[in-house]
């Protein structure tokens, strides 16, 4: 079982973008409950991926060529627990 949970800075974070990469993001959050982490990353359109540096432990997906969103997986019991923690554009 999956619980995905969004943290209050994403849900802010998300008032501010377009609506197609809210959607995408609730579109990942559907495909992972319904099949799981380890499916969701084979997916190549989102590019999962770790972190490294300062936010080491976190991992990242994409949500268009500019946006991301940032999560921490942890596991209690059976339970995966995913906490997007926010959603940003990507500077390049």
């Amino acid at each position: 079982m999956i619980e995905i949970i969004i943290s209050d800075k994403a849900k802010k974070d998300l008032k501010k973008i377009p609506g197609e990469i809210e959607l995408k993001l609730y579109t990942w959050v559907d495909d992972a409950k319904e099949n799981g982490m380890a499916y969701v990353r084979t997916i190549n359109g989102y590019n999962d991926k770790p972190l490294f540096g300062k936010r080491k432990g976190q991992r990242s997906i994409r949500l268009n060529y500019a946006y991301r969103a940032f999560y921490i997986e942890t596991s209690e019991g059976e339970i995966e627990i995913v906490t997007i923690i926010e959603v940003n554009k990507h500077d390049y």
